[in-house]
């Protein structure tokens, strides 16, 4: 493979697989990089590694990597110092890779006693450039869905308006368009049906500023702080204080209402 890039000293681009998206407490399993070097060529580097925890199962449906498929692999702290040496010299690129790669890179190395220092090394990320370069709003919406170009943006009735358009839009151009789910079982996830398009739209947070959101096992869990993570209902039975520090704290009336029912009830969704 080769490339085309200008570059003055290598540019490594790499991806990471990992046992979750929380940089202080998930791990690495796979790490891949391509070194695109000044001369034009690209020198490839992936290897699996043993986390040291159990890799949960709903990352494991993303990335396809078990805990049987990294046993016998080495620790990242076996493997850091080379790859710092692999890496020495170059400048860093990813997708996403400067709100997740790079920090959850960084932490691996720091917990290797490993030195690996960005601030020499300039950070690329072809996703920032994607998203200012493609806008994901509703102007650019309108012009991809209808082609046409959204006149009077920012006015609540052409807003409204035009949204109305690209849902219609959305659902004619997708209705008939099958996807595969971690099974790999064919589905059509975009159907003429309120329902459906409801269960698209919906996340796991259970308030707007999503400070409680439903775990993998749909239970309510606190999204920050100490408890991060924790069964709501557990903690306000532990510690009843924390929740009326959150009553008596900066939070939105919504989380507070929220929080409330909870406690009243507790629930599972």
């Amino acid at each position: 493979m080769e490339h085309q890039l200008k570059l003055t000293k290598p540019l490594a681009f790499f991806d990471l697989e990992t046992t979750g998206i929380q940089v202080q407490k998930d791990r690495i399993v796979e790490i891949s990089i391509a070194k695109a070097n000044i001369d034009g060529s690209v020198d490839i580097k992936t290897r699996r590694v043993n986390p040291g925890i159990p890799i949960p199962l709903e990352a494991s449906l993303v990335h396809g990597i078990y805990d049987e498929d990294v046993k016998d692999e080495p620790n990242f702290k076996q493997i850091a110092k080379s790859m710092a040496q692999f890496l020495e010299g170059c400048d860093l690129a990813g997708f996403n890779s400067n709100r997740f790669d790079v920090p959850m890179l960084v932490e691996e190395f720091l917990r290797s006693d490993v030195d690996f220092d960005t601030k020499n090394r300039r950070l690329v990320d072809a996703q920032r450039i994607f998203h200012m370069m493609e806008p994901r709003n509703l102007t650019a919406a309108y012009k991809f869905y209808c082609q046409k170009d959204l006149i009077g943006a920012h006015g609540a009735e052409a807003d409204v308006l035009a949204t109305l358009e690209v849902l219609n839009a959305q659902v004619k151009h997708y209705e008939n368009t099958s996807m595969k789910d971690a099974e790999g079982n064919e589905y059509f996830p975009i159907q003429n049906d309120v329902a459906v398009l409801h269960q698209l739209s919906a996340s796991n947070s259970i308030d707007f500023a999503n400070r409680m959101v439903y775990n993998k096992d749909q239970v309510a869990v606190f999204n920050f702080g100490k408890y991060i993570g924790r069964p709501i209902a557990d903690v306000l039975k532990t510690d009843p204080s924390y929740y009326d520090w959150m009553m008596k704290g900066d939070f939105p009336m919504d989380t507070k209402r929220k929080l409330t029912e909870i406690k009243l009830k507790g629930f599972q969704r």
